[in-house]
């Protein structure tokens, strides 16, 4: 069994006394292990799909009106989002652990960082009677120089880099079997970059941990991915192996975005664009949500496009689209 699983699970957010649809009918899988990357455009709903999975989302103005969030550790499954309030802290921060793009913004200014990690050891592995010791421990594992004289900094003390790896250490502090990464180096220099990710997949692979990543960066999909699943306007557009997807992309936006990517060799032209916006949740079109921005929508398939959502289907054994075109009849 998957250590995640979410089947077709919606989220609606509450506006001016009406439900909007913010995720809609989103199912994935991630093994232990493996690496999972979530890309698409701001607004496309990867931030909320992710804090979902811990039930993170405030209620109101958020709800969850549908699906299910199955999560697998120790031999045992639980169902995050029928799961009393009581219970849910098995499940944060001690089954899923989350780094988020903006470190400053998630360590209190006003502790230690030191103290931080310690709480997350106290609250999550009791049993470690040495917590000092055992925060010293994981700075060592994170790459940071002189853990015993860092862990009595403050956050500010400290560089972004250096504050990133610091909420790592807290992630990992509670042994977490899922890992969820929300744009971890959106904030940082290329070279601290590089060291962050190659951080983050070395302690998957020695912890068998699972990781789910979520970047605009498809450079960074390409080297550290096992699957990739691509997002827009709240739906699943497409899901595949990396290598498959970026070689072979099914659906009309994945396609999009991987011609906008700048390259370096061949000849000057102009950088491609998606022309148009992500539609917000109170504007989602009746059919396809891409219909509005697709070119390769065909006279075939207008009309459903137009009115109809895709179903979200394995097109070939292991890659999945929700696109008309990928459905029988859809390139006539």
């Amino acid at each position: 069994m998957a250590l995640l699983e979410v089947n077709d699970l919606s989220i609606e957010f509450r506006l001016d006394g009406r439900w909007y649809p913010v995720v809609s009918n989103v199912s994935f899988a991630v093994e232990r292990g493996e690496v999972v990357a979530v890309v698409g455009e701001s607004g496309c709903g990867k931030s909320v799909t992710c804090l979902a999975l811990a039930r993170l989302l405030p209620m109101p103005p958020a709800r969850y009106a549908s699906g299910q969030v199955r999560f697998t550790a120790d031999a045992e499954t639980l169902d995050v989002l029928a799961l009393p309030k009581n219970q849910l802290r098995r499940v944060r921060g001690g089954g899923i652990a989350y780094i988020f793009q903006e470190p400053t913004a998630s360590l209190n200014p006003v502790f230690r960082v030191g103290d931080q990690i310690a709480e997350a050891i106290e609250l999550h592995r009791p049993e470690i009677t040495d917590r000092e010791a055992e925060v010293i421990r994981l700075l060592q594992q994170v790459g940071i120089a002189d853990p015993q004289r860092r862990i009595r900094c403050y956050p500010h003390e400290l560089s972004g880099g250096m504050q990133q790896r610091i909420m790592i250490a807290m992630a990992l502090a509670s042994h977490p079997h899922l890992l969820v990464a929300d744009e971890p180096t959106t904030a940082l220099d290329v070279t601290i970059q590089a060291q962050i990710l190659d951080l983050l997949r070395r302690l998957g692979s020695e912890r068998e941990m699972g990781i789910l990543l979520v970047t605009h960066n498809l450079g960074i999909v390409a080297e550290m991915a096992d699957r990739v699943i691509v997002m827009y306007a709240g739906h699943t557009v497409e899901a595949a192996p990396v290598k498959k997807l970026l070689a072979s992309p099914l659906h009309p936006y994945t396609a999009a975005l991987l011609a906008a990517v700048p390259r370096l060799n061949g000849r000057e032209r102009k950088l491609t664009t998606i022309p148009g916006t992500v539609p917000p949740p109170t504007e989602f079109p009746a059919g396809c949500r891409f219909y509005g921005r697709c070119q390769a929508c065909t006279a075939a398939v207008e009309e459903r496009c137009r009115t109809a959502v895709p179903p979200w289907r394995e097109t070939i054994p292991g890659h999945y689209c929700r696109c008309w075109l990928t459905q029988p009849g859809g390139r006539a």
